[in-house]
């Protein structure tokens, strides 16, 4: 820590000892600098920036916290900037969602009284309602722009602020770093909070039916859910805003056997029944999983707190439950798209998936084998969402997603839907039950086909400013010195999205990635092996990515060689020396 920096957070923070900052904001700020050195710093070192999740952070006083004040300024940066970009229209509209963290329905509230204040309509939700309604409300309604007040799976000291265009999608360039400019040049002073009651009109119940109806027109066998409608299906939104929407949907698709886990049905921001309310972690399952024991059921499935992502489990051949990582649910559900699409003449040429340069490349030999175009893009939702937006009208969108755990079917959402993709997670478990096999059959089924394929990520985290240098020595140690081999192969390919070129290390040609720049590398060897690093936008964290595959032909090789290629991820985990 250097004295100029100190120096500098100092000065920042003394401009929070004042009006217009209320009495408690001011209190906390005067106590950090009589005192609190690195909470001081943590705090002012920096804004609150744009990331792939838009705004996201710890609550609490400062420039680098989510409070009244940073949402303030992001929502009067965006009602300018709406204003300027929609200033042909008689009347701005914008929809507003939260989740159940605490001091959403607070946040949520001051956004409507900024957005309602600058003559903007205001479509605000009675209670707490997931993400993709959000996104689904935003194009229902003919919305200019819309905001979900979430951190998503973040630990509950988080809360966040989640952009949305016109098309129901997250901002993305050149609109996100627009906003963050208007952003910037508002004065606390100029933050209007006074609401316009007149403005702002209520979304209820009927509005959910709408979306569940929408919901419902993905389904692709409703015959193999009426053979199977008794499948006993566990689900859990870990206190999120799910807890009635997911299980409604389940039934309108004509399942009778949901049963929930009474504790995590409860609406609370401090998650009292988990670490952490990801469903990527295994622990975060856990209780959803002994009520499935208890239950006997098929299927375990579990929401975020925003509703926006899904983590599965199913029993193997034991009878034993396992999770179903991120990758594998992207493979099942395209799997079942895919196959449903062919079986029932769906597909013209016209059609296209997408995913993630970080999800596995399975889905791009099932994309090949049905000649359906696939689309990869970086990490974000909004990404996948841009390329919809491209082709609406000229082709259609059968689904995609991404390795965490996000999954999109249908155009209605454009964002990642836990609604739909638990609602069609069961109705292929069904599809496969009537075809005599366990969803555990049918992924090694796929692997038979297609070749084994295992996943594994890293997640580094580093807090504070040290741990962002760190971070990003870390990426540039890599990208000046890059490994020549990994696991015994070859690299063959580097993908340098910052620099936004590929390098052919065999022919030692260059060639230009199509893509908005992007802090990512990727190895890629001979043999198929594909490590990626990456920063996260929405957290203090370096994520390693590691793919490794090899053939199978029995099925009872499954297990064997899984572990064989899990063998050789640790190998380059090892090599690579960052741990």
């Amino acid at each position: 820590m250097t004295n100029n920096l100190l120096a500098q957070v100092k000065e920042r923070a003394q401009a929070w000892l004042n009006p217009p900052f209320d009495e408690e904001t001011r209190q906390t700020v005067k106590e950090m600098l009589e005192g609190k050195e690195d909470l001081l710093i943590d705090s002012f070192y920096k804004d609150l920036e744009f990331g792939t999740g838009g705004l996201r952070g710890i609550m609490g006083a400062g420039t680098n916290r989510m409070n009244k004040y940073t949402i303030g300024l992001a929502t009067q940066g965006l009602a300018n900037y709406l204003k300027k970009e929609f200033a042909q229209l008689e009347q701005i509209s914008v929809a507003i969602a939260h989740d159940c963290r605490n001091n959403s329905r607070f946040f949520t509230d001051t956004v409507a009284d900024i957005f309602s204040a600058n003559g903007i309509k205001v479509y605000l939700f009675e209670d707490l309602r997931p993400t993709p309604e959000l996104s689904f409300a935003i194009r229902r309604l003919n919305c200019q722009s819309g905001v979900v007040i979430t951190a998503s799976h973040n630990p509950k000291e988080y809360n966040g602020f989640k952009a949305y265009w016109n098309d129901g999608s997250q901002l993305i360039a050149p609109h996100d770093q627009n906003v963050v400019n208007e952003a910037g040049k508002v004065n606390l002073s100029e933050i209007k909070f006074e609401r316009n009651p007149q403005l702002v009109e209520v979304l209820g119940e009927s509005f959910d039916e709408e979306f569940l109806n929408a919901v419902k027109e993905l389904s692709l066998n409703p015959e193999a859910i009426q053979a199977q409608h008794d499948l006993k299906i566990v689900y859990t939104p870990i206190h999120g805003t799910t807890g009635m929407l997911v299980p409604a949907a389940l039934r309108k698709f004509g399942f009778t056997q949901v049963f929930n886990v009474p504790a995590q049905d409860v609406v609370d921001g401090n998650f009292p029944t988990v670490v952490s309310p990801n469903p990527e972690e295994a622990e975060a399952l856990s209780m959803a999983i002994e009520r499935a024991r208890e239950v006997d059921a098929e299927l375990v499935m579990a929401s975020d707190p925003d509703g926006d992502r899904i983590g599965i489990a199913i029993k193997n051949n034991q009878g034993e439950y396992i999770l179903v990582n991120g990758n594998q649910t992207a493979v099942l559900l395209s799997y079942y798209l895919l196959s449903q699409w062919s079986e029932r003449n769906k597909l013209t040429g016209k059609e296209f998936m997408v995913k993630t340069i970080v999800t596995t490349d399975l889905i791009n030999l099932m994309a090949d084998k049905y000649e359906v175009e696939l689309f990869e893009v970086l990490t974000g939702f909004k990404f996948i969402a841009d390329i919809i937006r491209k082709f609406e009208g000229e082709k259609k969108y059968i689904g995609g997603g991404e390795e965490s755990y996000g999954y999109l079917a249908g155009d209605f959402v454009r964002d990642k839907d836990s609604v739909s993709a638990c609602a069609l997670v069961a109705e292929l478990t069904a599809w496969a039950k009537n075809k005599g096999k366990s969803l555990y059959q049918l992924l090694i089924e796929i692997y038979q086909e297609f070749g084994l394929f295992q996943e594994h990520l890293i997640s580094i985290t580093r807090k504070g400013k040290s741990g962002a240098e760190e971070i990003q020595a870390m990426m540039n140690r890599f990208r000046s010195a890059p490994p020549h081999t990994l696991g015994g192969s070859e690299i063959m390919l580097i993908h340098d999205y910052q620099e936004q070129v590929s390098y052919d290390q065999i022919s030692e040609l260059r060639y230009r990635i199509n893509l908005p720049k992007s802090n990512v590398l990727q190895f890629i060897t001979q043999d198929g092996t594909k490590v990626s690093l990456r920063p996260s936008g929405t957290e203090p964290k370096i994520k390693f990515y590691f793919s490794v595959r090899t053939k199978m032909s029995q099925a009872t090789d499954y297990e064997r060689l899984q572990a064989e290629l899990m063998q050789k991820i640790n190998g380059i985990i090892q090599e690579l020396n960052i741990l």
